[in-house]
């Protein structure tokens, strides 16, 4: 081979190398991140959606904005960000200053794989859900649509305080919390297993702590509720 071709070959090697390392660093699940700047947070959304990606060709894509562009919804603008790709591809938007969160599928029959409402309903718990159903529903039509609307991965994060210096953790945590839901939930439906899936057992142990915590608060309304009729049916006999 003359030198001509050696360096051709040379070129077109290194080419090659160039683009495989390029699409490798590139942030491909996590597609953009302007709030927490966490290198383990990237990794392990990385990791999370490529498997998923390799095992059924959906992309499931993250975005962390500051805040969205001037003018233009979060709906508008993920049906934006998703015309960028060609393969099937479930978006999970938030935006810190509109305080806005959001998932979008591309195509619509991707919602098939997944629970919207639930992954981002405001309610955490079957307890909690009970309890607003109870004291806060006017009809019954709103007794079960409020009792129906829990399991929330994401915003029930969202809503707890955080310290100061900590707020980008707490998004990280309840986005990354909501996008393994989603993973999850499209891996069960297709009937593939993960290698990297989150396991439940923190998020089991902390649903149980809410159930015996908001079951004993709805025990002692009902005691409350039970005493003061009780008394009122005293003075009254009185």
């Amino acid at each position: 081979m003359g030198r001509t071709g050696y360096l051709n070959t040379s070129r077109g090697l290194a080419a090659l190398i160039f683009i495989l390392l390029t699409s490798v660093l590139h942030a491909n699940y996590l597609y953009k991140d302007e709030i927490t700047a966490n290198k383990k947070f990237k990794e392990d959304v990385e990791i999370l959606g490529k498997e998923l990606y390799d095992k059924t060709g959906i992309a499931v894509r993250l975005i962390m904005l500051k805040k969205l562009p001037k003018g233009m919804s979060i709906v508008e603008y993920e049906k934006k960000v998703a015309s960028n790709f060609d393969e099937p591809t479930v978006l999970l938007t938030f935006s810190e200053l509109d305080q806005k969160v959001d998932i979008l599928a591309k195509p619509h029959s991707l919602y098939q794989y997944f629970d919207k409402k639930q992954i981002l309903s405001p309610v955490a718990s079957y307890v909690q859900s009970l309890f607003m159903a109870l004291f806060f529903s006017h009809s019954w039509k709103e007794f079960k649509e409020t009792l129906s609307d829990y399991g929330g991965t994401i915003i029930p994060i969202l809503a707890q305080k955080s310290k100061k210096g900590e707020e980008a953790q707490k998004y990280a945590t309840a986005m990354f919390n909501g996008y393994a839901d989603i993973i999850g939930q499209i891996a069960e439906s297709k009937g593939v297993k993960l290698e990297h899936a989150v396991g439940n057992t923190n998020q089991n142990a902390i649903l149980f702590i809410k159930i015996l915590f908001y079951g004993f608060i709805l025990y002692a309304i009902i005691l409350y509720l039970k005493r003061k009729f009780f008394t009122k049916r005293q003075q009254n006999d009185a």
